[in-house]
């Protein structure tokens, strides 16, 4: 009998196997059974934000007691121990929402950067609740909002200047996850000038692969793995997630979407570098970082929307709507940085419905986010609540196949001590086609399970088997 689970290929072989029925039950003896591993590459074994084997433990429960880790004194060499909980400070914790929604402040020790990184998160009072429930219900979780902000900025900008965000995502019931820009530190390098687009504050949310960034600027695997990993496992929050930004920060969203439209519900930006090979802050940044400009269209979402989004169709489109806000007296619209218009075209060659808003008397400060926010906010509430109702839902159907009562259930009481008369693909020998057949599939005898398969299909181990390859692959 064969299978697989998660990143892990495995086999168990009985000794006699009559046929692989998906539907229906199937006699295998339970003779010691043989586990093979196969050489695939193993799932992030991170102790610190609890993804062993891929499962997160706010969902597996799995409980920690308190722990502690090293920081690098910023004034000198020497180390001191700050106690925390699961290797994370909590900074600050206030309520920002009339009722008692909180803005919290985290600082935690990044393996993706090896550096300390601080960002913010903000839980609406529903949180609690949510806490509650989910002691009995672990599949309950809290939609996020990830926001990346732009050049110069850090966790705290939005925090102090997007005016009704925090009000909106109490009303939504979602999280907000506010990242920093950049790695920060005494050993993180900058650029020599201290110019303001390259360096500390311009990470550009790229892993950068050129000395001397690319020990700590790896922004795209903390934004994109690091981070939502520790929020699911100490918050719970997450296992839904949708993606905005600002500027630099926009650019950041767009593409960590384009690039993975299967972990993003949604995405949207304001006044975003849409086609950074072809502005100047991206082609700096993209030289510095990446080695060319070249390697930058990786990061370029009117590049990735045209080549990644020709695969989409009417059927498949991961986004329903992509939504985006320009201001009209921005300035850096007027300097060739942020060129919405080659966004709009890649839009519309890949029929990708694209909403770009155009403002007059706008500019490019946060006075234009705190403008529209709230509009974003829901934009995202909307989708974000209909895809944890589906995944809700997705786990309520796949219980309802094992609960006394079910269908399932009852067929198996009908059938029990009785031959099963079914269809299968079956292959009497190795290099043999996999046939169609009726069969008949006795009743288990003593030392016997007959097992009921919903679902199958071919996997490694199968193929190798059927090859001829596997010396302990046995046939009828």
């Amino acid at each position: 009998m064969m299978g697989h689970c998660s990143k892990y290929m495995y086999a168990i072989r009985w000794t006699s196997l009559l046929a692989i029925v998906p539907g229906h039950h199937v006699r295998a003896f339970t003779a010691p059974p043989t586990r093979i591993q196969r050489n695939h590459q193993q799932p992030l074994q991170d102790y610190r934000h609890g993804i062993i084997q891929g499962v997160p433990p706010f969902l597996a429960r799995t409980d920690r007691s308190s722990s502690s880790f090293s920081l690098k004194s910023s004034s000198s060499d020497e180390t001191t121990t700050t106690t925390t909980t699961n290797n994370i400070q909590v900074i600050s914790k206030i309520s920002v929402t009339a009722n008692n929604g909180s803005l919290l402040r985290i600082r935690h020790l990044a393996e993706s950067t090896q550096t300390e990184m601080t960002f913010a998160l903000f839980l609406p009072s529903s949180h609690k609740t949510l806490l509650r429930s989910s002691k009995s219900n672990k599949s309950q979780t809290m939609p996020a909002l990830f926001w990346l902000s732009g050049l110069t900025c850090d966790d705290t900008n939005f925090s102090m200047k997007a005016a009704g965000a925090f009000c909106a995502a109490e009303r939504e019931g979602i999280a907000l996850v506010l990242p920093d820009t950049s790695p920060r530190g005494d050993n993180v390098p900058d650029e020599e000038t201290n110019a303001y687009d390259l360096g500390l504050g311009a990470g550009f949310y790229v892993d950068a692969t050129e000395a001397p960034w690319s020990q700590h600027y790896q922004m795209h695997q903390y934004v994109t793995q690091e981070l939502p990993a520790l929020v699911l496992h100490h918050y719970g929050v997450g296992h839904v997630k949708s993606i905005s930004g600002h500027s630099m920060g926009g650019h950041g969203a767009l593409t960590v979407a384009f690039r993975d439209p299967e972990s993003w519900t949604s995405v949207s930006a304001f006044a975003p570098i849409c086609n950074p090979t072809q502005s100047p802050w991206g082609k700096k940044a993209f030289q510095a970082y990446l080695g060319s400009v070249d390697a930058g269209k990786e990061h370029d979402a009117s590049y990735l929307l045209q080549t990644r989004g020709a695969t989409w169709n009417d059927k498949n489109h991961p986004f329903d709507d992509i939504l985006i806000d320009q201001g009209l007296d921005d300035e850096f619209l007027a300097s060739g940085q942020l060129l919405p218009e080659a966004l709009e075209e890649a839009a519309q060659k890949v029929g990708q419905k694209l909403t770009l808003r155009r403002h007059k008397g706008f500019d490019h400060s946060y006075y234009f986010i705190s403008a529209f926010i709230d509009d974003h906010i829901s934009f995202h509430a909307k989708r974000l609540k209909k895809a944890e109702g589906d995944k809700r839902a997705s786990i309520a159907a796949t219980a309802s196949l094992s609960s006394p009562g079910s269908s399932s259930s009852n067929s198996q009481s009908e059938t029990a001590g009785k031959p099963i008369v079914c269809n299968a693909m079956v292959a009497r020998a190795p290099k043999e086609p996999l046939v169609l057949e009726t069969i008949t599939v006795d009743p288990p005898k003593a030392g016997e399970v007959r097992v009921k398969v919903i679902a199958n299909a071919l996997c490694h181990t199968d193929i190798y088997t059927l090859d001829g390859y596997d010396p302990e692959g046995l046939f009828p």
